[in-house]
């Protein structure tokens, strides 16, 4: 017997006229769709970059494309991977890339994909042409369209996986890019595909995740959680209460797009457009109802069975599933690298005859090298400015930022580092297992609301009245055996106060843990006013629904 759809009252959806009226979004793209707008560049670059209208440069978006700060002229370009994985070639690509048309600046992104900076719109055809040589694109890299779909790095490799999602993975990523029915979403939407014991590429906050099982039988698939995001309203997914073999993993996924994309409720305003607020709406009964109406069956039920450990990173030398190879991961400190690293990467994967696979955490692994070339590889990327070793730096991470986002208020990469850098000095290898995310918006590219440490960009204004840089500071956050979002404790700290503040945190963490306890576990057990006697501040007081 089918589920049926909870009772619940929703407002009647609002007229496609009325939608367009409010939402200018959907005007545009209604008017011309982002799909064409490589063939527009010639056109565009003719015109001259002030002359092109700025409808197109939102259309431009689509094509993993965003004005950097300050907009004169020169684009972030947005390069979509599927979970991360890149050919020895494709790094070679992508570095010459960084060092002929981005000043050799490139970054890791949390979503596994690689961001080049300073792109001029007159090398836009030649950088797409070497993008589409290489087997790479940037479609759907922005835009209300299917992003990136993340997975574990270690796919098909590590030892410990439940089962290989290469191939689920790999059909998801080729249909829905380009795809012209999932280009035209109601927002961005953010899948997420893996098997990985550890659970390790953050299924918690994606829009939807499909989550490695064991089915009836040993039947390989998966569970499906939905609603999860970040954003300035986070939302930790949902289970929806099935069980979906790797044959209905796409069908699954079109049919919760589709229910999604269709219902004009989630058009009318772009605050609210996400799919998780469909999720708020319908509770996972409904979504799950609306899928088994699409699919015309009923899906078998199952329950995900909560992790027994944290979420891995994949740093350091790991045993591969292939006998003689080997993963060796390298954190990348706050997600840069230059133009001239990635060719070295891209060198010495070629070398060993192996790839590359970034991680959530803006970090990379080498993979496929054989046992006898791992201490060559380890030596070589610490020669090229990547040392093996982990700890702080190789699980924090920092959004775009200042110097070249344009929704940044604060610094964020050279912050971290300076934060980072100051902890260390202060506390050593104590610190090894913190997780800081500093953002620099309430966007979340950076996920604060899920680390020990979370920092969101502000302003505050000085005795004198002049506006300065500063950072709300959100603890208990975490993915994994107890996600949860975090809360901002600390509101408004000065920059020139922040790390005096952490350092006090981290001083009574370290001082009064019980025997291993986690940071995330002590700021639990500690309340607000003994976290606020330890920072030197007074904690902010609660608002509307938080709860400590």
């Amino acid at each position: 017997m089918a589920h049926e759809s909870p009772t619940r009252t929703l407002a009647e959806p609002p007229s496609l006229e009325l939608v367009l009226k409010r939402n200018s979004v959907e005007r545009l793209k209604r008017e011309k769709s982002p799909l064409g707008m490589v063939e527009e560049l010639p056109a565009l670059i003719a015109a001259g970059y002030a002359d092109v209208p700025e409808e197109d440069i939102v259309r431009l978006k689509w094509w993993g494309l965003y004005h950097d700060k300050p907009k004169i002229g020169t684009f972030m370009l947005r390069i979509k991977l599927a979970a991360g994985r890149l050919t020895a070639a494709q790094v070679r690509a992508i570095g010459q890339l960084s060092v002929t048309y981005g000043k050799s600046e490139a970054e890791l992104s949390t979503r596994q994909n690689v961001q080049l900076h300073n792109i001029r719109l007159d090398t836009l055809p030649a950088v797409m042409a070497a993008l589409e040589d290489a087997g790479l694109t940037s479609l759907g890299g922005c835009g209300d369209a299917v992003r990136a779909i993340t997975g574990c790095p270690a796919a098909g490799i590590a030892h410990d996986e439940l089962f290989d999602v290469t191939d689920v993975l790999a059909e998801a990523h080729a249909f829905f890019t380009g795809h012209p029915d999932y280009v035209d979403l109601p927002r961005k939407h953010k899948i997420s595909i893996g098997a990985c014991a550890h659970r390790c590429w953050a299924p918690e906050i994606n829009c939807i995740s499909l989550v490695g099982v064991p089915g009836p039988g040993g039947a390989e698939g998966f569970a499906v959680l939905v609603g999860g995001g970040l954003s300035s309203v986070p939302r930790v997914a949902r289970d929806l209460g099935v069980f979906v073999t790797k044959e209905q993993a796409l069908p699954v996924l079109r049919a919760l797009l589709d229910a999604w994309k269709e219902d004009l409720r989630y058009r009318l305003s772009r605050v609210k457009s996400r799919m998780k607020f469909m999720v708020d709406d319908y509770g996972p009964e409904g979504m799950r109802a609306e899928v088994e109406r699409r699919l015309g069956c009923v899906l078998p039920d199952s329950r995900l069975e909560p992790l027994d450990r944290e979420p891995a990173d994949h740093l350091g030398v790991q045993p591969q599933k292939q006998a003689g190879l080997a993963t060796v991961g390298v954190p990348v400190h706050v997600g840069l690298v230059s133009g001239e690293q990635l060719l070295r990467i891209a060198d010495l994967a070629e070398s060993v005859g192996g790839e590359v696979r970034i991680t959530r955490q803006q970090n990379f692994l080498l993979a496929d090298v054989p046992e006898h070339a791992v201490a060559d590889a380890v030596r070589e990327l610490e020669a090229i400015g990547f040392p093996p070793a982990g700890g702080i730096r190789g699980g924090s991470i920092a959004c775009t930022g200042e110097p070249h986002c344009n929704y940044s208020v604060t610094e964020t990469k050279t912050r971290l580092d300076g934060l980072i850098g100051h902890l260390e000095r202060r506390f050593g290898e104590d610190v090894a297992p913190l997780r800081l995310h500093l953002d620099g918006c309430p966007h979340a590219c950076a996920q604060h609301w899920v680390g020990d440490l979370g920092f969101q960009g502000t302003s505050v204004r000085d005795a004198d009245g002049a506006r300065q840089q500063a950072y709300d500071v959100y603890l208990r956050g975490a993915l994994g055996p107890r996600a949860a979002v975090a809360r901002p404790v600390f509101r408004r700290v000065p920059t020139g106060e922040l790390d005096v503040l952490v350092e006090g945190l981290v001083a009574g963490w370290l001082e009064r843990r019980v025997g291993s306890e986690s940071f995330r576990d002590f700021c639990d057990r500690a309340g607000d006013e003994e976290l606020g006697a330890l920072a030197g501040r007074a904690p902010a007081p609660l608002r509307g629904k938080e709860t400590t």
